[in-house]
């Protein structure tokens, strides 16, 4: 691994992609490489430091499943007991939901729970409040596939970790994970404690705006995080087949089913498996790496490992558009030898051939909150709304799958497809970034 050509190519990326700065830390081969580059604020000239913290977005949800495999291998939670029986606030008058659902479920997104919740309505939500509103909702039901990605059921499985462990979540992290590993972190909900970079939205011109973060304190542990890649890094390598585990605290043992693909949870689009909390991928030669990768308001982060060798990378970034950056530093890397496993959420690197919209995907389609609407147009393509306002051009494939170009950017955004209900053969549901919607 030549670190000289990697700190120069960082930094051409960066730009590239209109990323004011971030950090890439490598492990490979017993060695540890490691790279920043830019400023942690636009404009400011001040540098990215190896101790900087950027906000981590849903790379947290994998600390949240970490503590949850922790109270199971020590005999505090089991992972197949309804949810309801450990939360009592999940038992509402007249609701359904935690009577059958598991932790299992949760950890691999299969509980058919909603993608999130608006920010605006949770300001003042208290954790009785939250989960009783999550009893009332009805999860979308199985289509060929259980996956949904939901940002709420990692809500529901930090409360389960604090109802068990007696102390809140943010002191669950810290004691069990982050200070055994020499993780100082910092947080993007209150009290923020150590100062984090801000995210930015890059835009075309080249300029690069600071961006507020919006997530509330009561969605903490699916988002909260913000740490340098050195830190995820040393949590990554918890994940790889040698490690050891925490001494006296945490046996590395009980982290193994968080990287074993759980059967039925397909997430297109995101992915190639999941398991109780990482992502799975397949690299060019069939073996296997896991990770996640994160976004916040403005931020992009990522974590590859590879079980079986001990590699293992992460980047920081605090630009929306770092996936970008990420998805074209890991084709180079591969090209030269170093597979992370990169996946293309844009669909680009798959070669599909093109045909009409089929006409029966036209409809609503819904999960909670979220609505997404499918018009057709007369030349073969097809409108998605999201929310009621054009979001994308849809390009349909022979596999009911379609690639998704952004009206306000021209850019491809992401991979979609549509499942058809196993009983009636139906187009019943629309899988979007792993989310899934029921039609109405």
């Amino acid at each position: 691994m030549n670190v000289d050509v990697l700190s120069e190519r960082l930094p051409d990326l960066a730009r590239r992609h209109g990323v004011p700065g971030g950090q890439f830390v490598l492990r490979h081969e017993g060695a540890t490489y490691t790279v920043l580059f830019g400023e942690e604020e636009a404009g400011t000239g001040r540098p990215v430091r190896a101790d900087s913290k950027f906000p981590t977005g849903s790379i947290t949800k994998t600390f949240t499943a970490a503590l949850a495999m922790v109270l199971v291998d020590e005999g505090d939670l089991d992972l197949d007991r309804p949810l309801a029986d450990e939360l009592p606030d999940l038992r509402v008058p007249g609701a359904s939901f935690g009577e059958k659902q598991t932790l299992r479920q949760l950890l691999s997104h299969s509980s058919g729970l909603p993608p999130g919740r608006d920010s605006d309505d949770l300001a003042g939500t208290t954790r009785r409040g939250y989960l009783a509103d999550c009893a009332r909702t009805r999860p979308i039901p199985e289509c060929g596939s259980s996956f949904s990605y939901s940002n709420i059921g990692y809500v529901v499985a930090g409360f389960l970790v604090e109802h068990v462990a007696r102390m809140e979540w943010r002191e669950a992290l810290e004691t069990i994970l982050l200070t055994p590993l020499g993780i100082e972190p910092a947080y993007i909900t209150p009290p923020a404690g150590r100062p984090h970079v801000p995210g930015h939205a890059a835009r075309a011109t080249g300029t690069a705006l600071p961006v507020r973060q919006t997530l509330p304190r009561v969605e903490a542990a699916a988002g909260a995080l913000a740490l340098s890649a050195a830190d995820l890094l040393a949590y990554g390598l918890l994940h790889t087949d040698g490690a050891r585990g925490v001494p006296g605290l945490l046996d590395a043992e009980a982290l193994v089913p968080m990287r074993r693909p759980v059967a039925g949870a397909d997430p297109f689009g995101l992915a190639d498996g999941w398991g109780l909390g990482l992502s799975c991928y397949r690299a060019q030669d069939g073996s296997r790496r896991v990770g996640h990768d994160g976004t916040s308001d403005g931020t992009s982060c990522h974590l590859r490992v590879a079980p079986a060798t001990g590699t293992a990378a992460a980047l920081t970034t605090n630009a929306n558009t770092g996936m970008a950056l990420w998805e074209q530093l890991t084709a180079e890397l591969a090209a030269d030898g170093l597979d992370l496993a990169g996946y293309s959420y844009s669909g680009e690197d798959r070669e599909r051939r093109a045909v009409p919209a089929p006409p029966e995907c036209e409809g609503t389609y819904e999960n909670g909150d979220t609505a997404y609407a499918i018009d057709l147009a007369a030349d073969g393509g097809a409108l998605l709304k999201v929310g009621g306002e054009p979001f994308a051009r849809l390009t349909f494939h022979d596999d009911l799958s379609f690639t998704m170009r952004e009206l306000a950017a021209n850019r491809l955004a992401y991979l979609g497809r549509f499942l058809r209900a196993p009983e009636t053969g139906r187009l019943e549901q629309i899988q979007v970034t792993g989310r899934r919607a029921q039609r109405v």
